[in-house]
């Protein structure tokens, strides 16, 4: 498998044009669950482009962007470096760079499956404030309409190393471990895109184990997704529905 902190390099403007956001809820959710107020510090830590943290940082919060990747974390800093309560450091899940009890909340969006479990629990619990939380969220693509069942079967013809990355492969077990001998709480939320096939092309291209468009494979790939969004697509374009998984927890 290539280097996880690698794989994105070369899909960064896809990414940032075509990956799903996160549901304002989520904010609201941690305000009132676990009164994560606007003084506190949050780390997002695999950040990539900054997607998550435009989410933190358009609410007035102070986001430290922790990522490895030089060519997201410049497009992160491209695109929001115009906040004040914007940072980023050159950092990853196993080593942030960051100075100890230094943080109230770290924040993991589509990126905790890329990290080393056990050594980063560790970096966390060196870096969080004795009360600080970890929140893990994922954007679930589902798969219960005849559309999604079909994409996700496209996925799986075309992909690389789909088996060995997808995060559908960590599930509430995986994660309770991580947070043991403490507990995590998992609240669902509702997400959805809509895309026309330019948008659509680019959803699927954002994901590292899909051929590039210059490499073997692209062509075949593009014949069978055009099909797919031909005979599904309405009015609007093509709907993908997510379910947007969030696990909270303590480590200390």
């Amino acid at each position: 498998m290539q280097n996880s902190k690698e794989r994105f390099s070369d899909r960064v403007e896809d990414y940032v044009k075509y990956r799903p956001g996160y549901p304002q809820a989520i904010i609201d959710f941690l305000q009132g669950k676990y009164g994560l107020s606007k003084d506190k510090q949050i780390a997002d830590v695999g950040a990539g482009t900054g997607i998550s943290a435009q989410l933190f940082l358009n609410e007035g919060y102070n986001v430290i962007a922790v990522e490895p990747n030089k060519e997201m974390r410049e497009k992160a800093i491209e695109l929001l470096g115009g906040f004040t309560g914007f940072s980023t450091v050159d950092g990853a899940a196993e080593n942030t760079n960051l100075p100890p009890e230094s943080i109230d909340a770290i924040v993991c969006c589509q990126a905790f499956h890329w990290f080393n479990v056990e050594k980063a629990k560790e970096e966390f619990k060196r870096i969080l404030k004795p009360d600080g939380i970890v929140v893990l969220v994922w954007n679930e693509r589902k798969t219960a309409s005849a559309f999604e069942k079909e994409y996700d079967e496209l996925i799986v013809n075309h992909a690389r190393d789909y088996v060995k990355v997808n995060h559908r492969n960590i599930d509430y077990q995986h994660i309770a471990s991580f947070f043991s001998p403490q507990v995590c709480q998992l609240q669902q939320f509702e997400n959805s895109q809509v895309f026309n096939y330019a948008g659509l092309e680019g959803r699927l291209l954002s994901s590292s184990y899909m051929p590039r468009r210059t490499e073997p494979g692209y062509a075949e790939m593009a014949l069978d997704l055009k099909a797919l969004f031909d005979h599904y697509k309405t009015s609007d374009g093509i709907t993908i529905h997510y379910d947007t998984n969030v696990y909270v927890g303590k480590l200390k």
